[in-house]
């Protein structure tokens, strides 16, 4: 639903709060004219532009985790939740609300048979995920549901949900700085992977392939099949803290991981206590030899990754439409790195930079290049952009168990 039909759904106190929080001189005690002056205020771009620009980097976090949510409802419990992951690095004691509190709303504007400029009553400044909840109500950014069970489920306007992204990603795009021309040289490696998935399944058809106790390859067969890969990796160093990014991460190089993660969560493959070996459904995957579906290594991915970044969809947007052409590295890192939470020693720099944007590219979804100027630049490659438009991903993480 758009904000013009959530409106006339409110009753008249929340439209009257809404009006006080955006100064609208209107007739209190029309629903009428309260929702024709919040709709004609609120569609001009420079108010709405004016209020996101003076949000605080939390509330932009909060907003943005619910903009590309594939659930166009949420729960209280779930609302609360988002907030408190947008307060990275807050104390717990000032990110925790208490424990049965509700949403607080704004005092009504009162009732009178005269014209009242809401601008006189000011809300009062708040903290706290409810308190957070609560004002963006005020907005008119979030609404209850309006009938039946969903009452008690909060919903964001589809048109607010555009105009939201439109903002931000002008936002963004005034803090990076684009090449011209092309760069002096850059890495592509479009439809790579889905061919190094017929080439792991083949070694492992034509091999045997012993396993050690732990259930992992030895040195020499992975160095065998990182030969055989478009994209050479090298061995994770001894000691180097690793997991959280699918089973074998901890053991391979972050490309074959995933590789291999797919292959197992396909079951083409199996461990056995001694041998790694092909499936019957493996064995009838292999004979095909056909490279595997570049969209389809995509969704696997960021089912698996989803789980230590949260946000993904969301980062992965933005760089899809801030690389539209070649933009500085650098730039598009320190534009997007607030928005990313540090998982455990994983900070925001790395997982930017390793895990989504070194990913993307091993996928097909960006290319990497040099340019005199500009330095390291990035770009969506074709099928990154048509990749990325269309697909719809189930929002469930993949948990791949040992």
């Amino acid at each position: 639903m758009n904000l013009a039909d959530m409106l006339s759904y409110a009753d008249i106190g929340q439209l009257s709060r809404i009006a006080t929080t955006y100064h609208c001189d209107c007739n209190g005690n029309s629903k009428n004219d309260l929702i024709q002056s919040i709709l004609s205020t609120v569609n001009r771009r420079d108010v709405f532009e004016a209020q996101i620009g003076a949000m605080k980097l939390e509330d932009l976090r909060f907003i943005n985790s619910l903009l590309f949510d594939a659930r166009d409802a949420f729960s209280l419990e779930e609302l609360v939740a988002r907030v408190q992951q947008s307060k990275f690095g807050v104390p717990p004691a000032e990110a925790e609300p208490a424990a049965n509190a509700v949403p607080a709303d704004k005092p009504s504007v009162k009732k009178s048979t005269k014209r009242n400029k809401a601008s006189k009553e000011k809300p009062v400044p708040e903290s706290g995920p409810r308190e957070t909840i609560s004002r963006f109500k005020q907005y008119g950014w979030l609404f209850n549901g309006y009938s039946g069970s969903n009452r008690y489920l909060f919903q964001v306007p589809s048109d607010l949900k555009e105009r939201f992204k439109a903002t931000m990603e002008r936002r963004f795009a005034s803090q990076v700085n684009y090449a011209d021309g092309e760069p002096d040289a850059y890495r592509d490696e479009q439809l790579l992977m889905g061919e190094d998935v017929r080439q792991l399944l083949n070694y492992i058809h034509h091999n045997e392939i012993p396993l050690t106790s732990e259930g992992v390859m030895y040195r020499r067969s992975v160095l065998q099949i990182l030969e055989l890969f478009g994209v050479k990796e090298q061995l994770p160093a001894r000691g180097e803290w690793r997991f959280g990014y699918g089973r074998r991460m901890k053991e391979y190089p972050n490309r074959l991981s995933l590789l291999y993660d797919y292959c197992y969560y396909n079951g083409w493959i199996a461990e056995t206590s001694t041998l790694l070996t092909l499936t019957a459904s493996g064995k009838e995957r292999q004979a095909l030899q056909s490279p595997e579906q570049s969209d389809k290594l995509y969704q696997f991915w960021i089912r698996l990754y989803r789980g230590p970044i949260p946000n993904i969809r969301s980062i992965i947007h933005w760089i899809d439409k801030l690389s539209r052409r070649w933009v500085n590295a650098e730039d598009l890192m320190k534009a997007l790195v607030p928005f990313i939470k540090p998982y455990y020693y994983d900070q925001p720099e790395t997982i930017l930079e390793q895990r989504l944007l070194t990913m993307m590219m091993h996928l097909g979804l960006l290319r990497v290049g040099e340019h005199a100027e500009q330095r390291q630049v990035i770009r969506m490659t074709p099928m990154g952009k048509s990749i990325v438009a269309g697909l719809s991903i189930d929002d469930d993480a993949i948990i791949l168990n040992g």
